[in-house]
């Protein structure tokens, strides 16, 4: 699975121009459980085309305009649309069962 880090500066064009599903995750170094998933969300098996990891320390436009309140926080985005929050364990399982709930709503603009 494709990884990507990105910043307040590439943010809105990666995820616009990205084709498939890319699952945007704000973390930061002192979260324990932003480590946790950094090291083994890539080992999963999960329907997503990229990661993409966004360090909430450094990027404060994006996480306000995400309105990012606890990390990590896992945002769903589909060939540019906007398809909301994953609120989710961060286990395979309740990933792909969230990402497919995600994906069944209507889509609306990057925030």
């Amino acid at each position: 699975m494709d990884q990507l880090q990105l910043t307040d500066f590439d943010l809105d064009q990666q995820l616009l121009d990205l084709p498939g599903v890319s699952l945007l995750i704000f973390t930061s170094l002192g979260c324990s459980s932003c480590r946790w998933a950094r090291q083994h969300l890539p080992e999963q098996s999960l329907p997503l085309d990229r990661l993409c990891w966004i360090d909430a320390e450094e990027n404060g436009g994006a996480v306000q305009r995400y309105g990012v309140f606890h990390l990590p926080a896992m945002f769903v985005v589909r060939d540019g649309a906007f398809f909301g929050p994953l609120r989710t364990q961060m286990s395979a399982d309740a990933i792909v069962t969230g990402l497919g709930h995600a994906l069944a709503t209507p889509p609306d603009e990057l925030p």
